[in-house]
């Protein structure tokens, strides 16, 4: 017997991680209070307006985590953790060329619900990555073998939880007790461990990358970041800010303008000093501190086509090159300078030129034009805020050739298909074009010829 549908599970470990987390770091919570309250202002002085890309409610609910792995055994393991809450695969993100400055040897994918009326249940995301051992931009063959081998020896996952969420996939649920104990092992699954760490092994990987060091110094895994949803991330900047945490320099993404909100928008306060175990080469253990950890805020708009991602692409390009160098208010001046020129500034001209995705609802006889919300990431903001919260660059000898990696190559890891975002867009926003073309008595062509007539 199924108590627990995937949905419901995945809104209790949502609500089970934060409640970790916030116990675990504590400006999490002081995110979310702030976070809350910024979202509240938002609805009282715009009203309706504030629930154009999702309502409060869901906005409210709505987090994203990080996670970081170091096999494909892990990664398929998870993705049945994530299988059991009804969260799949979507998208890959190849951070090793995404980060312009530091050491970031990953790649990545994100686990999510596929429809949007799960995503509605509830939206949680986790972002994924998994360390490349055998790219020699990063790794000697020797240490690729060292590193392999501690990878393999560990287990992060019990064989119990395991099980249950297998159980879970096949039954499409789970009873009350069998989901009690899913979401308690689940839960601790990511917790920050209190074990020693090696400090000569951590130091090695270090050495390379921090991000490395964190994946493969350390028999465990945790939560990096949990994110919550803002309507108004320059806002919640300044406020965290003026409580006295020390956020990151920049707001990844596009700029704050008079346009619509495209694509996705990323802060984080910078990652915490937070003390560790560390044994040492003579067997003795102290005490020292690891900054791992960051607490990341995020700002979703609407979701663009290939068409308006090519434009994205070559603007956040254009502003890389010229901002090189400038402070904060410089770029984002140069930032607002490409978006006015390449970007339209109403949703009609978007829905016009193609260039983002939408559903149709019909009122009073008409279709209506509703912009569908980016559920996705940012392969060059991720690894912005991943740069951000480093205290060393790494190294990285640009003489060798990487390791290719791609999403064919992912899936073939894992043992689970990706998911094609643009593809999960399409097949929303043409469902819905079909729908309202019936409900009008036209052709879908005609529909849209309508809408974006007007």
């Amino acid at each position: 017997m199924t108590d627990v549908q995937p949905w419901q599970l995945r809104a209790a470990f949502a609500r089970s991680l934060s409640d970790m987390y916030g116990k675990e770091v504590p400006a999490y919570t002081t995110l979310l209070e702030v976070s809350h309250a910024v979202n509240a202002d938002v609805v009282a002085t715009i009203g309706a307006d504030a629930e154009r890309l999702g309502s409060i409610d869901r906005v409210t609910a709505e987090r994203h985590g990080a996670i970081r792995l170091g096999t494909p055994r892990e990664m398929a393991q998870v993705a049945t953790i994530f299988g059991a809450m009804g969260m799949y695969p979507v998208g890959f993100y190849d951070l090793r060329e995404a980060a312009t400055s530091a050491a970031v040897p990953v790649i990545s994918t994100a686990f999510r619900p596929l429809e949007a009326e799960e995503l509605a249940r509830n939206p949680f995301r986790v972002f994924t990555s998994m360390l490349t051992p055998s790219d020699r931009r990063f790794f000697s063959a020797d240490l690729q073998q060292r590193l392999e081998n501690f990878l393999d020896a560990r287990e992060i996952f019990p064989p119990e939880l395991m099980t249950i969420a297998e159980r879970a996939e096949a039954d499409d649920g789970l009873s009350r007790t069998d989901a009690d104990r899913f979401l308690e092992l689940a839960t601790a699954a990511f917790e920050l461990s209190r074990e020693p760490v090696d400090r000569a092994w951590y130091d090695e990987l270090e050495a390379v990358s921090a991000v490395a060091a964190d994946i493969g110094g350390v028999p465990s895994t945790h939560v990096n970041h949990l994110t919550p949803r803002v309507l108004d991330i320059d806002d919640l900047y300044a406020r965290m800010e003026a409580q006295g945490i020390t956020m990151i320099d920049d707001i990844q993404g596009p700029p704050r303008w008079e346009g619509p909100d495209v694509l996705l928008r990323q802060t984080s306060f910078r990652a915490l000093a937070e003390p560790r175990a560390f044994r040492m080469p003579d067997g003795t253990v102290e005490t020292s501190s690891l900054r791992v950890r960051f607490g990341e805020v995020e700002a979703r708009g609407i979701a663009l086509t290939p068409a308006g991602r090519a434009i994205y692409d070559r603007a956040i390009a254009e502003v890389d090159e010229r901002a090189a160098g400038l402070d904060s208010a410089a770029r984002t001046e140069v930032k607002l300078e490409v978006w006015r020129r390449e970007f339209p500034t109403t949703e009609a001209e978007l829905a016009a030129r193609g260039l983002a995705y939408f559903t149709y609802a019909v009122e009073n006889g008409t279709a209506v034009p509703e912009p569908i919300v980016y559920e996705d990431f940012l392969p060059r903001s991720a690894a912005g805020i991943f740069q951000s919260n480093l205290t060393d660059d790494g190294s990285k000898d640009a003489t060798q050739e990487g390791v290719a990696r791609d999403a064919d190559w992912m899936s073939g890891a894992i043992g689970r298909e990706l998911s094609d975002p643009f593809e999960l867009y399409a097949r929303q926003s043409e469902a819905s074009r079909q729908e309202a073309a019936a409900t009008l008595g036209v052709s879908p062509d005609e529909l849209l010829a309508q809408v974006t007539a007007r």
